[in-house]
């Protein structure tokens, strides 16, 4: 166990530790612009042999001015994810709304976060970590992800994770995101919010990998959400993929939009940047559900200078509030908002970003219904559904519809069918 003064608090696994896989990445010079991409997701399906393989990367040609570009990545997701037209309910004349599937980049590894983690645990593997460190909430989607992952890759994985003062000396549960956790074997330190926010997420990741690195491990630190500049090429690259659908003819060839939820800066660095870049010329607009505009403002201008992108955040993003009650806290409305989404559309979305994203799209375009008419928008599901499972109790009451089915007991049985005992 750790022993610690503030009180960090260790789950560990049974399981024994694995060597990490000996794949060296060496520094690729930036290519001539002309040059094809010797990896894009965008450019064609994925097969199954290429899934964990470890590539030689190349960005769009739009992308070239950006430094430093990665020299790898991983194939960690299915791509290219789906885009398809929304039917939502309700929405102003001539405006259409189209979904960017990125819920379904995998199962165990599905949401954005995959995208960004093809290109951390190439880095990860290149300096020789054999473990992984990364932090978030008690229910964090990228820890999920990053966990596996890891394991994928014959890494460990050291999760430090969020919860409330009164849960901190307990034991987490198996509740959505922790059961794949504890399942693939990661190791779980309890942290209180009160101590996340007294010490902050680089003291707590460096005290918990000085602490490794004396154990005589190699630790690779990924930082909240996997927002840094080199995550953000996850959605670099995912605009090149968006591109490639475009020119297909199998969706709209332009969107006037990009709709998007911003919990830690990454996927809207990266998706702003890309689309500013690119062809796409889109309008970007993120509904943050933590902190507020002017610190992801910030946040994200960190990113994109990390990049030497040469722009300043505010010119390619708008950034509205939609953080509600808090990170990870559901009003009434926005759960009902969820199940009504599911009910209308079979679209499942998760009550913590992209459900609360959506629910500021929605109201938005109720009480400024003109500012939208005629605009054609794209929708990314940054997944996240198994964050809905943390909600058990207050979707209850917003579901229903069962029933015991009356069975005459005189209905004779067919026999051949629906045997079971």
């Amino acid at each position: 166990m750790l022993n610690c003064s503030w009180g960090i608090r260790r789950l560990n696994p049974s399981h024994t530790l694995s060597s990490p896989l000996p794949l060296p990445i060496t520094q690729n010079p930036k290519s001539p612009p002309n040059q094809p991409p010797i990896r894009s997701m965008a450019s064609t399906t994925q097969s199954t042999s290429e899934f964990l393989t470890l590539k030689p990367y190349h960005p769009p040609s739009w992308a070239f001015k950006l430094n430093p570009i990665p020299s790898h990545a991983f194939n960690l997701g299915h791509f290219p994810t789906p885009i398809h037209k929304w039917n939502l309910p309700n929405l102003p004349k001539d405006t259409e709304v189209w979904l960017k599937r990125d819920d379904l980049s995998g199962m165990q590894l599905s949401g954005n976060k995959v995208r960004k983690l093809e290109f951390l645990l190439a880095d990860a593997v290149a300096q020789g970590a054999d473990c992984i460190i990364t932090i978030g909430g008690i229910q964090s989607n990228h820890c999920r992800a990053t966990a596996v992952a890891a394991k994928y890759l014959n890494l460990d994985c050291f999760l430090i994770l969020r919860t409330s003062k009164l849960l901190v000396e307990t034991d987490p549960g198996l509740t959505g995101n922790l059961l794949v956790e504890r399942l693939v074997g990661a190791h779980i330190d309890l942290v209180s919010k009160e101590e996340y926010s007294r010490i902050g997420s680089l003291t707590l990741t460096n005290l918990l990998k000085e602490k490794l690195i004396k154990k005589g491990r190699k630790p690779y630190v990924i930082p909240v959400g996997g927002s840094n500049s080199l995550g953000t090429w996850g959605y670099i690259e995912a605009i090149r993929e968006i591109e490639h659908q475009s020119q297909k003819g199998t969706i709209i060839n332009s969107f006037d939009d990009i709709i998007s939820a911003c919990g830690s800066g990454g996927t809207v660095a990266g998706l702003s940047i890309a689309t500013w870049l690119s062809e796409l010329k889109a309008k970007v607009t993120a509904f943050c559900v933590c902190d507020d505009p002017d610190y992801f403002y910030d946040y994200v201008q960190g990113l994109l200078d990390g990049l030497e992108a040469g722009v300043k955040s505010r010119d390619i993003v708008k950034i509205e509030n939609a953080k509600g009650l808090g990170y990870a806290m559901s009003t009434a409305e926005e759960l009902k908002f969820v199940k009504e989404i599911a009910e209308t559309t079979g679209v499942i979305l998760d009550p913590v970003y992209s459900g609360k994203a959506a629910y500021g799209l929605m109201k938005d375009m109720a009480q400024n219904p003109t500012k939208w008419e005629g605009r054609k928008i794209l929708f990314i599901h940054t997944g996240g559904l198994l964050g809905l499972f943390d909600k058990n109790d207050e979707m209850a009451p917003l579901v229903g519809k069962w029933r015991r089915m009356e069975i005459d007991e005189s209905i004779p049985r067919i026999d051949g069918t629906g045997k079971m005992f």
